[in-house]
């Protein structure tokens, strides 16, 4: 028996816009209705997560889990700059105390890509307010229900439009996201429209120096609410190996797409990976298929959290995990087996407080739309029935034994 630590955390993620349904006043559902739209259909009603939210968190009560990771949608409690919305808040409210009523600890994300229509059209991160918008934004989550949270992350995946430039990409599909923000902006009535989830080159930058300046104000604002509380952020990390003895672009890749991430975690209590793949780099690039998810290997998930820890010096929180796969028996497979890296890691002396796989069910996956299918259960599209999948029983059986 290969045992976790006693206080470890057994989880899926979820969040809000992928969830929810009906987020309308986001930034998001405004870039899917423009045309051109990079979104290959539009999120609509979702899951109806906002409805049947009290039967998914019945759900991963059900499959034994310890704790539970949702996104607070900030378009839902600020639609309008500086008016909050007391019965979306009540809304969280209600997910956190049914969380503790079942025995799952809250992990509340305070920006899961998604941002409210009008701090978009302010031009989002490159806006020298932001920070202070999202802090406060921050302080009234805080305000209504941070007493009874388990851990913060205030952004998901900061980071990852840099990783995308490392992931080859069509042109017509960066064309497109170019095209979206042009027309989501003349729609707007705005020059300048911004989103974290699609993001032109020469915004990389400046948008990460308004999400660094962000966290560095949310945790502020969020630890004099609560001080104890852990407050960290989620990054997308790949397992970039070498093959060779020339690791230079492996490095750069690092330096690119992780270095600002890791260094500001170090000031944090935890730092969020989330890890989907393994890609290979030589000398000259990448060697192999670096598309897309071409690199899923199960021996990712133990290297991503030794990497992270190594540089960041901080505890490792797994926020995401998963494979997109029609086959459940690969993702059945693939749960114990990277399991394994990861419990090895911990056995090494790598801190990691936590594992949440992605996702409780299948769900909107931002510009593919409803077509990758990365969920422990199945969705009816159209009655919104919820069906475990074999790998939910798999990984419930995981938890409840908290080993393999």
């Amino acid at each position: 028996m290969r045992t976790f630590p006693t206080d470890f955390l057994w989880g899926v993620a979820s969040a809000g816009h992928q969830i929810e349904g009906d987020n309308t006043a986001s930034d998001t559902w405004f870039a899917e209705h423009v045309k051109p739209t990079v979104f290959q259909e539009p999120s609509g009603k979702a899951c109806d997560g906002y409805r049947l939210w009290r039967e998914d968190i019945d759900l991963a009560a059900g499959m034994g889990l310890s704790a539970y990771r949702f996104s607070v949608e900030w378009a839902r409690v600020e639609p309008v700059e500086g008016q909050f919305d007391e019965a979306a808040l009540a809304h969280y409210e209600g997910i956190v105390d049914r969380c503790a009523e079942l025995g799952l600890a809250p992990v509340v994300t305070l920006n899961h890509m998604t941002s409210p229509h009008w701090f978009a059209a302010r031009g989002s991160w490159l806006d020298p307010a932001a920070p202070g918008f999202f802090a406060r934004y921050c302080d009234r989550v805080m305000a209504a229900f941070g007493d009874r949270i388990a851990v913060a992350v205030t952004f998901n995946e900061p980071n990852l439009p840099n990783l995308l430039r490392w992931t080859a990409v069509p042109e017509f599909v960066r064309d497109l996201e170019r095209a979206t923000l042009e027309a989501a902006g003349k729609a707007a009535g705005v020059d300048r429209y911004r989103l974290t989830n699609v993001m032109i080159p020469e915004d990389m930058d400046a948008m990460g120096d308004g999400m660094t300046a962000g966290h560095l104000a949310a945790r502020a604002a969020i630890k004099a609410r609560r001080a104890d509380l852990p407050v960290g952020f989620s990054l997308a990390i790949v397992d970039d190996q070498v093959v060779g003895d020339d690791p230079s672009v492996r490095d750069r890749k690092r330096a690119e797409v992780y270095g600002r991430w890791l260094e500001l975690a170090r000031g944090d209590d935890y730092i969020g990976i989330q890890n989907y793949e393994r890609l290979s780099y030589d000398g000259n690039g990448p060697v192999g298929d670096d598309t897309l998810f071409s690199g899923v290997d199960s021996r990712s998930l133990g290297e991503a959290a030794r990497y992270a820890h190594s540089v960041a010096g901080v505890p490792v929180m797994v926020t995401e995990h998963g494979i997109s796969t029609e086959d459940d028996s690969r993702r059945a497979a693939f749960i114990p087996e990277s399991l394994e890296g990861l419990w090895q890691a911990i056995e090494d002396g790598v801190p990691v407080r936590g594992y949440f796989h992605w996702t409780l069910m299948d769900n909107f996956e931002w510009i593919f739309g409803y077509g990758p299918k990365l969920g422990l259960h199945s969705v009816d599209r159209e009655t919104f029935a919820r069906t475990p999948k074999p790998s939910a029983g798999v990984y419930g059986a995981i938890a409840r034994a908290n080993g393999l």
